[in-house]
């Protein structure tokens, strides 16, 4: 599913209008009717119950003021609280109120007021708890300054009801770009927006404020969505599931690839088994993890299906670039490779790390000490020989930028974009809502997954998955999307089953068939 921003929205918008000749009341009456048809299915109204539409002066007033119209014609009750004079509402939005007026008068169950201050909401506010729904028609996409005054007013009222509401477009106060609250913002119980869902939809903590989102085509052609060719994306489960197809017949385990993970120091030996015991899992053919020698008795046990290399140690109990001709032998005949889980950040460790991205010719996958120890040392990326994914949380991203967490998470779409794309790179930014960037520029937003994933070990589950699927043959590109849409989908089947709470990476581990078999 594409996903825009507000300004790629406009530029759609106008073009259909301006080029194509599809008028704006065209639109305009597409989009209401289709938030009438959502809301009516969804919300059930009956001749019974009243509905209130907040409605601004623009052109989300006006689909408000279409939706009104529906629902009289319905014999609904309903009342439009204009946050504005009428004198002031101008073009297809005036159109469409003079239209609702015009039933208000035909229709004894129809009502409009006008509320141009703080003091005229404030006599309003008994009367608006005796509604049973609530439509949120006051501000769109194109917000870019805190909400103040007594539109501010109206959106902390709304959140204070326990009625329904539904947004019309995006909640009135939510940056459609970021997904962040401009100040405040209406948490809707469902969103009615028009031709495609917008970045602060998806994005935490805005799909928090948007609850069930409904997307309804309002007639932009397809041409023109072509044109604009949109870079971000949300992942659907049957792109995820397309990617899997029945194993063929006289398959064998050299028929889906070999896969080398080098991890594991001591006391974090837990992050290499984790990492290689899910490669196997989810169907690579053969698995070697590489680990110190001095570990390697203790690891065979709980590695019961992938294979173990003992690695040579200048120091014990970790991998440093003493060990680099032996993995490079190692990985000769493998078909990707998986570095960093708990592999520490010793100064022979980070020489290992970048040897080996300037000479692997297989896929690469690097996560947790593997990233600390590329921190600084990032123009390296540029000389490496075969396909590198990085898979950093906040964090990690964080050191790698030179920038404070807080900072990645205020913009994580760009930041993950603009590092894949100038390093060359496939960047999966992990989080709610984890990012997979792509070099060209493309994004995807994954929407699975759950808090209970804040456990120890998840990410080396993670790494296990992308890299496995490397080695099975899946492209960079795919390996990462249905890595991190097939992690979080175990999360959620764990969440199901036994809780929020409580479930282990290990727990990972086991669920992965189930995921991929009866949930793609």
């Amino acid at each position: 599913m594409f996903l825009v921003t507000a300004g790629q929205m406009q530029e759609m918008d106008r073009e259909t209008i301006e080029s194509f000749g599809i008028p704006g009341l065209v639109l305009m009456e597409n989009a209401g009717r289709g938030a009438v048809d959502f809301l009516t299915n969804h919300f059930k109204p009956t001749q019974k119950q009243k509905i209130a539409i907040f409605a601004g002066r623009g052109n989300n007033g006006g689909d408000g003021f279409v939706i009104a119209r529906y629902l009289l014609e319905q014999q609904i009750p309903v009342r439009v609280f204009l946050l504005s004079s009428k004198e002031k509402v101008t073009g297809d939005a005036r159109v469409n109120l003079d239209l609702f007026d015009t039933l208000c008068r035909k229709y004894s169950i129809g009502d409009l007021i006008e509320i141009t201050s703080s003091e005229s909401f404030n006599t309003y506010r008994s009367t608006l708890f005796h509604h049973d729904l609530f439509v949120d028609a006051i501000l769109g996409t194109g917000l870019n300054s805190d909400v103040r005054g007594f539109f501010k007013d109206a959106i902390e009222l709304i959140n204070t009801f326990r009625k329904p509401v539904l947004s019309i477009d995006i909640p009135s106060g939510l940056n459609a770009d970021t997904g962040h609250p401009m100040g405040i913002a209406v948490k809707a119980d469902a969103t009615v927006t028009f031709a495609f869902a917008k970045t602060g939809h998806i994005l935490f903590p805005g799909n928090q404020y948007t609850g069930q989102l409904k997307v309804v085509d309002i007639g932009i052609p397809r041409f023109i969505v072509e044109s604009k060719k949109p870079a971000l994306s949300l992942t659907e489960r049957q792109q995820v599931a397309d990617l899997f197809s029945p194993r063929a017949f006289t398959g064998h385990k050299g028929s889906y690839g070999h896969l080398l993970v080098i991890a594991g120091s001591e006391g974090k030996t837990g992050a290499a088994v984790l990492c290689a015991n899910t490669a196997a899992r989810c169907g690579t053919g053969l698995v070697t993890l590489g680990v110190p020698e001095s570990l390697n008795a203790g690891i065979e046990p709980m590695v019961i299906e992938p294979m173990t290399a003992a690695l040579c140690e200048e120091k014990k109990g970790r991998v440093t670039d003493h060990c680099f001709d032996q993995i490079r032998a190692l990985a000769e005949d493998k078909q990707a490779l998986a570095i960093g889980p708990g592999i520490g950040t010793d100064k022979g460790t980070r020489d290992l790390v970048l040897k080996l991205i300037q000479n692997s010719t297989i896929p690469m996958v690097i996560d947790a000490d593997g990233l600390n120890c590329l921190a600084g040392n990032l123009s390296v990326l540029k000389q490496a020989a075969a396909p590198v994914i990085l898979t950093p949380h906040p964090g990690e991203m964080a050191r790698l930028c030179g920038k404070t967490a807080a900072a990645i998470q205020a913009d994580r779409i760009w930041f993950a974009s603009d590092f894949a794309q100038k390093h060359n790179v496939f960047l999966i930014l992990k989080g709610a809502r984890t990012i997979i960037s792509m070099p060209d520029g493309r994004s995807a937003i994954n929407p699975t997954g759950n808090p209970g994933m804040a456990s120890g070990g998840m990410g080396d589950v993670l790494t296990g998955l992308i890299a496995g699927f490397c080695a099975q043959g899946f492209s960079p590109e795919d390996a990462g999307i249905a890595g991190v849409y097939i992690h979080g989908l175990c999360a959620d089947l764990l969440s199901e089953q036994i809780g929020g709470f409580g479930f282990l990476a290990s727990d990972m581990v086991g669920t992965i068939p189930t995921a991929i078999h009866r949930h793609l």
